[in-house]
């Protein structure tokens, strides 16, 4: 397998959670009973299968790469699923889902940050095109997660005064 430099590593990574925010979003969005917030959960899910469909053709412009990173990508890809049917276990409810997904969007977010940071010594054009195109998306997503976080947790029954 190719060594990958930190900016393949980092792209394998926004691939591997992109790959696992598909599955998030399905997961989270047979918690929920809301058709608005369920709409918003299909709406990212597809998003994310686009990042990753982004992410794999630039992978296979990165000569002799990609398959280093696809590999690296569907570790990443597990170790979110994982953490996240450890979190989403049994009992979970929309609020859970929705705390999860703020969560896993904040990461993503750090995630493409990061990316951007190391790209501005690589210069790479294609990778630079797509952080601008995912980067607004993630923000967004990391919003619509926070958002009904806690429109959720507004609707909880306060605690009695002592």
């Amino acid at each position: 397998m190719a060594d990958l430099t930190n900016l393949e590593s980092k792209l394998a990574e926004v691939l591997g959670l992109a790959q696992a925010a598909q599955g998030a979003t399905e997961k989270v969005a047979g918690l929920v009973e809301d058709i608005e917030a369920a709409e918003a959960l299909r709406a990212m899910r597809e998003e994310a299968a686009e990042t990753e469909r982004r992410c794999i053709d630039l992978a296979d412009s990165l000569e002799g790469k990609k398959t280093a990173i696809i590999d690296a990508a569907r570790e990443t890809k597990g170790e979110a699923t994982e953490m996240m049917n450890s979190y989403l276990g049994s009992g979970s409810d929309e609020l859970d889902g929705f705390e999860f997904l703020t969560m896993a969007e904040a990461g993503e977010v750090g995630h493409w940050e990061i990316l951007e940071q190391l790209n501005q010594q690589a210069r790479n054009e294609q990778l630079q095109s797509l952080i601008e195109w995912a980067l607004p998306i993630q923000r967004r997503h990391f919003e619509t997660a926070r958002s009904c976080s806690l429109q959720l947790a507004a609707k909880e029954d306060a605690p009695s005064a002592a």
